[in-house]
Order: structure tokens, then C-alpha cells, then sequence
């Protein structure tokens, strides 16, 4: 076989006492009588000589809009330690079988493949990439890749300031960070775990191991954060962090309403009222976001503007899924399973020859994204079974497809079940709304469906006095440390009467505010764990579970709504699902006032207890 010909530099290096490795980059003989150089020194000349004798970008790389794609996302996963609810159901999501997902040594393969190519950029993704066992190992295999600058990853943050010392060690130079709330109870109810301090955590360890900027992904979502766009830039001003705000985005052709989403320019208008000297920074080459400063301030401010201005032009990425399929474009169905390609044992010949052929055939902008960006209205409703049931989770709007919407947060890309259904009821579509829904919760919750009404259990005793006055009647806690620990459940309800214009918007999702049901259901769960602060006499309960219903009445045009609290200690939660029932209808007005100041709160109720040493209650 002819042997390849040498450049006349590789030449003159050979000549001057070098010899080369297998990237082309000189590795200097130790001479007699020299320190030796450390295995740092020697790895960061050979980069250098990287950089200034770079090769010409690889022609499989690019597509024919003449896009040189030199950043790899690979995910090392599909499992996620967290439930977001916009994100999956609580239970999960059905996984692809461990032996079609691609193994360690797959992975690094195709990356070998890859930077080898002109990939200078590796992200890993997942799922949740921190939960893989092996992440460290894949890490620091990857920094061993001759042209590889960057190996980033992006991480909800619950394991990372346990892992990042041995990460940092392995080589890890990026870190993104996704965070969508500061508010602790809130990130709970999103994610459905507990972390947030975790996640607070993994930030702080980025900032001391010295991680500069630290990137931590904020999706904003009207109704649910938007109202924290200041408290995270305020973060930047003492630490090294980019704060990124995204877009809120679906694809895979799921029609949108985009008064849910809050654009790039109205966030930078909200930042610009509190800090008129906020300056836009340069844009990087094939740069996502749009980067702004604060005089004086030791971060930065980004926007990811997915849904507003786009940035196929200068896309710049590719994709590996966890199971071996490369996706060159986000937005795209179309896929090339490079695992099948291996394991049928393609050489690297034929792996380039697939890769080159997908990516040549990457289109110029995604033909779906122009066709989100015309189809704002909402769709007509379709008529779903009269049987009753529940829905799980929070809806970011109602949905009429029956196919699975997929969410960009930054990075990461999981798949979402329809989370919010209408059915029939006295001729009008009906939304139905549950923070939860657990093994023991009524599966006739939200039906339109009339129940036995409850009966009660026998009279609720009454005290002689009222117990949180003292002798002389000042107000007084009571002292609950000899009384038992015993499960108690509480189950409380409003009403709140909205008039046919308001009633019309929340049905259709039409606020200008957002979406009320789940503003207010989220307020309803936050107010129960606040109750003791709220109500100067109430104890603190720690609480193992609430729940909220809320529920559109077309005949009255009301919102009803239920509000379940449980707690096993020595007094009862009663006050904390009254307090959440009464927040939610609050929140339901607050969301409403600007139609209509022609709204009523009623008929907020205990309606059943059980535990305590007064028996149980049961309104009928």
C-alpha cells in the first residue's frame, strides 16, 4: 500500500528531532541532562500545535448549506432521578431494553469517529447523564481524544457536588445546570422530588472548583416562573454564573398557543425596567444564545430564543440518543441508527459514508418550526370518552393530539405524555385538573359523573371552650406533646364564580396571564406547607402528601375546587387543605381580576377528617 504523503511542516518537525503521534502532533524525545515535562505540560503543547496546524474541516461534517458541524451531543441515557411534570408521569416512562443501547466502548467509538473528523466539542446528555455508572470513566477516556477541547455535560444538578471533583479530575471543562425555579416547594412540586438544595449545592461546588462562567438553564413558562426572571439575574451579581432563559418549546408538530410562552424580548424588556444599563455582549460563532451583562456584575444573562428567532442558520450540532441514533437536527423525525451500523460491523469507512450521507441531507430549517411559528391558535377540541377519569400532572396547555409532545429544556429532550384531555359534558368541553394522583386516590376525582354524597360518621364532639384562648381568654397555641401520633387526612373545598367571559378564557386557555388552573393549583399545594405561617396558631405539620383538584363547572361558570392534606403526627391538617382550597380560589381571582371584577369566592368548607381524639367528620 503507497504510503501517505507528508506535509513539508510535518517535515521540518521530524527533521528538527520530533516525532509524531497518531494525530499529528509532535511529542518531543527527552533529551539527556532536561527535566522531564508532566503529562499536563505535554498534553496542553500538543493541543496548542492543535490549534495552530488544524487540518481542513472535514467534508463529511458538512451539509450542504455549507454548515460545519463541530459539536456532538451523545446521551449516555434514558432515565431521569426526577418526574418533571412536564417532562413525564410520575411512574416514568417505558425505557428502551439494555441491549439496544449503546455500550461504553460503542460510545467511545463513535467519538473516536467523530473528533477524529473535526468534532472539537462533546456534550453528554441524557436522561439524567450523572446517573450512569460509569460517567467518570467515559469522561476521562474522552479527554484522551487528540483535537477534543471541550467535554461538557448537562445535568439537573442532584448528584453533581458529589461527582464533580472526580469528573473535574477526569477533565470536564463545561458544566450546564438546569434550574427552573428558586423556590424550593415549587422545584418539589415540579420535578415531584425533593433536591432542591442538592441541586444548590452542585451549583456552589462548580463555583469553588472554579467553573467559570457555571451554566445553569432556566425554561421560563408563563404562570409558573416568569416571575422569577429577577431573582435569577440577581444571582449573577456575586457569582461567575450564565444564567440562560429559554423559551419555552414544543415540537414534533403539536400545535401551540403562545400566550404560554414568554419570548426573548419580553423577558429583556422585564430585565431592562430594573436594570436600564444591561449591555448586549458579542455573539460567538454558531453561538444559541444571546448574551447580555450588567456593569459590575461577575456573570452573565443569556437567551435561548428557540421560538423567536431562530438559529438553523448556524446550527452547528449533531446528535447521539442513547440508543445509537443520530439526529442532525433537533426538530427532526429522521434518524440514522449508527448502532446497527456497528454491531453489523461497518468499518470506519462505512460509518463515514452514513454520517456524511445524514448530514448532507440536513435541511436548511426544519420545515416543522416554520409551521409552529404560524399555527398559534388553538385547535378545536375532540370529543374524548364519557368515562371519568383523572388527569396527572401539570398541563402547560391543553392538548388535543393524540401524539406524545416533545419539550426542549435546554439541552435535554425526554418525551412527554398528553398531560390534559377535554370531554363532553352538558355540551361544552370540560377541563379537568389534579396536582397528584396516587394508589389510594379516587379514580372518579374530576368526573362529570355525580357521586353518593358522603355521609357522616357519627356528630363531631364539640370542646366546652375554645381551645386556643387561655384562662383569661388570650390567645394561646395549644400544647399537642402527649397526644398520639395517628394518620390524619383533611379534605376541604371552594368555589369560585367567574362569569361567562372569564369562564371562557380559562376554558380555552386564553388569559393573558397564563394558565390559571395551574397557577392556582401550584399555589394551592405551596399554601398548604405554609399554613403555620400563614395562620398564627396552627402547628407545624410536616406533610406526606397534598393535593389539589381543580375542576370547570359550565352550568355555573365556577371553578371548583378540592384541596386533600395527610400527615401522620399529634394534630389534625384540616387548616392546611382549608388554607390550600382558599389560596387556589384566591390565585383563580388573582388570575382573572383584569376580565372581570365581578367574581366570587364561596362556599369554602371542611368536608371530611379522619385521625384524632375527637373522631372523624364527613360533610354530606
Amino acid at each position: 500500500m503507497a504510503a501517505r504523503p507528508v506535509s513539508r511542516m510535518l517535515q521540518r518537525v521530524l527533521r528538527s528531532g520530533l516525532r509524531s503521534c497518531s494525530s499529528g502532533a509532535p511529542v518531543t524525545q527527552h533529551r539527556p541532562g532536561e527535566p522531564p515535562q508532566t503529562a499536563a505540560e505535554e498534553l496542553s503543547r500538543r493541543r496548542q500545535f492543535l490549534r495552530e496546524h488544524a487540518a481542513p474541516f472535514s467534508a463529511f461534517l458538512t451539509d450542504s448549506f455549507g454548515r460545519q458541524h463541530s459539536y456532538l451531543r451523545i446521551s449516555l441515557t434514558e432515565k431521569c432521578n426526577l418526574r418533571c411534570q412536564y417532562c413525564m408521569p410520575e411512574e416514568g416512562v417505558p425505557l428502551t431494553p439494555k441491549a439496544d443501547l449503546l455500550t461504553t466502548e460503542e460510545i467511545l467509538t463513535l467519538a473516536r469517529l467523530f473528533v477524529k473528523e473535526g468534532i472539537d466539542k462533546i456534550r453528554l446528555t441524557g436522561g439524567e447523564p450523572l446517573i450512569r455508572p460509569d460517567v467518570v470513566d467515559i469522561v476521562a477516556r474522552l479527554h484522551q481524544l487528540e483535537g477534543l477541547r471541550t467535554i461538557g455535560i448537562t445535568t439537573n444538578g442532584i448528584n453533581l457536588a458529589r461527582l464533580l471533583p472526580q469528573l473535574q479530575k477526569a477533565g470536564l471543562s463545561a458544566i450546564n445546570i438546569s434550574l427552573d425555579t428558586l423556590v424550593p416547594a415549587k422545584f418539589e412540586f415540579i420535578v415531584r422530588r425533593k433536591g432542591f438544595h442538592k441541586v444548590m449545592e452542585g451549583i456552589h461546588k462548580a463555583i469553588e472548583l472554579g467553573y467559570s462562567p457555571v451554566k445553569v438553564n432556566c425554561v421560563v413558562m408563563r404562570g409558573l416562573n416568569e416571575d422569577e426572571l429577577l431573582d435569577f439575574v440577581a444571582l449573577t451579581e456575586g457569582l461567575p454564573l450564565d444564567v440562560r432563559f429559554i423559551e419555552y418549546m414544543p415540537f414534533d408538530g403539536n400545535r401551540w398557543n403562545f400566550k404560554k410562552m414568554v419570548s426573548y424580548k419580553e423577558m429583556l424588556d422585564t430585565l431592562r425596567q430594573q436594570w436600564p444599563e444591561l449591555e448586549k455582549l458579542p455573539e460567538e460563532e454558531s453561538s444559541t444564545a444571546k448574551a447580555f451583562k450588567i456593569p459590575g456584575f461577575r456573570g452573565q444573562v443569556s437567551f435561548i430564543t428557540s421560538m423567536s428567532e431562530h438559529f438553523c442558520g448556524t446550527c452547528n450540532r449533531l446528535r447521539i440518543t442513547a440508543d445509537g441514533n443520530l439526529k442532525v437536527c433537533l426538530f427532526g423525525n429522521s434518524e440514522v441508527s449508527l448502532r446497527d451500523h456497528l454491531r453489523a460491523g461497518a468499518s470506519e469507512e462505512e460509518l463515514r459514508r452514513v454520517i456524511g450521507a445524514a448530514v448532507g441531507r440536513k435541511k436548511r430549517q426544519h420545515a416543522e418550526f416554520l409551521l409552529l411559528l404560524q399555527d398559534s391558535p388553538p385547535a378545536i377540541p375532540s370529543i374524548f370518552s364519557q368515562d371519568p377519569f383523572c388527569v396527572q400532572g401539570i398541563r402547560h396547555r391543553v392538548s388535543f393530539s393524540n401524539q406524545k409532545a416533545t419539550l426542549w429544556e435546554g439541552g435535554w429532550f425526554p418525551r412527554t405524555p398528553l398531560l390534559a384531555q377535554w370531554r363532553l359534558r352538558s355540551s361544552c368541553p370540560q377541563r379537568h385538573y389534579s396536582s397528584h394522583l396516587d394508589s389510594d386516590a379516587n379514580p372518579k376525582c374530576l368526573s362529570a359523573v355525580a357521586q353518593a354524597p358522603a355521609t357522616p360518621s357519627g356528630p363531631l364532639p364539640t370542646a366546652d371552650q375554645l381551645t386556643h384562648v387561655d384562662t383569661e381568654g388570650r390567645a394561646a397555641m395549644v400544647d399537642v406533646g402527649g397526644k398520639p401520633d395517628t394518620e390524619r387526612v383533611a379534605v376541604a373545598s371552594a368555589v369560585v364564580l367567574l362569569g361567562s367571559v372569564a369562564f371562557k378564557l380559562v376554558q380555552e386557555n386564553q388569559l393573558k396571564k397564563g394558565d390559571a388552573l395551574a397557577v392556582a393549583q401550584l399555589a394551592g399545594v405551596q399554601a398548604a406547607k405554609l399554613t403555620s405561617q400563614l395562620i398564627p396558631l396552627c402547628h407545624h405539620v410536616a406533610l406526606s402528601h397534598v393535593q389539589v383538584w381543580l375542576e370547570l363547572d359550565a352550568t355555573r361558570h365556577a371553578v371548583g375546587i378540592r384541596a386533600s392534606c395527610r400527615a401522620r403526627g399529634p394534630t389534625g391538617v384540616e387548616m392546611e387543605a382549608l388554607t390550600a382550597a382558599a389560596v387556589a380560589a384566591l390565585t383563580v381571582y388573582d388570575m382573572c381580576k383584569a376580565v372581570s371584577r365581578d367574581i366570587v369566592l364561596g362556599e369554602i368548607k371542611l368536608l371530611s377528617k379522619t385521625g384524632g381524639q375527637r373522631g372523624d367528620f364527613q360533610r354530606t
